[in-house]
């Protein structure tokens, strides 16, 4: 295998890029209205986490505890339906609804999602709250919630702010 230069290496576009979870933005222009399907999915979302208890606090302590299956049921089929929609869309060659190609970048290990997935699973533990479900349990009127997404804000910020010296 040849030796990569300095001048072969991925610009910080290119490789924030492939960090990213979605690199297939559209450029199309779109009305204002055409995002109302998004509010629509959702409040359904909300509506689905509320009745199946995910946003409850005592359900997140239970799995914690290791006390109910509920949750890790829940997350469980949410891995199942993801690995059989990632092989249809490779299969099918899904496009998105603007009718780009979806791609998907090769990831690999780095001791750096070890911490961060400490880090992420202590926060869960302590507020009972992880980034889906904050907003439908603001929602659901614990109002309390909101000094836990002005934490994940404040994280995500300061992420951004010392990313480069972080073990990647």
């Amino acid at each position: 295998m040849p030796m990569q230069t300095v001048t072969d290496n991925n610009t910080d576009y290119e490789v924030r890029s492939l960090d990213s979870i979605c690199v297939n933005n559209s450029h199309l222009q779109t009305r204002w209205y055409h995002h109302i399907k998004y509010l629509v999915v959702g409040i359904l979302f909300g509506i689905i986490f509320v009745k199946a208890e995910i946003i409850s606090w005592y359900r997140i302590q239970e799995m914690f505890r290791l006390q109910s299956f509920h949750m890790y049921g829940v997350i469980g089929s949410a891995v199942v339906v993801g690995i059989i929609s990632v092989w249809l869309i490779k299969k099918f060659n899904i496009k998105t609804i603007g009718g780009e190609e979806i791609e998907f970048h090769p990831r690999q290990f780095n001791k750096g999602q070890i911490y961060g997935g400490l880090l992420f699973g202590l926060g869960w533990a302590i507020t009972g709250a992880c980034p889906g479900p904050l907003y439908a349990q603001i929602g659901t009127g614990a109002t309390v919630i909101i000094v836990t997404l002005f934490s994940a804000i404040a994280g995500t910020w300061v992420y951004g702010f010392i990313r480069e010296k972080l073990p990647h």
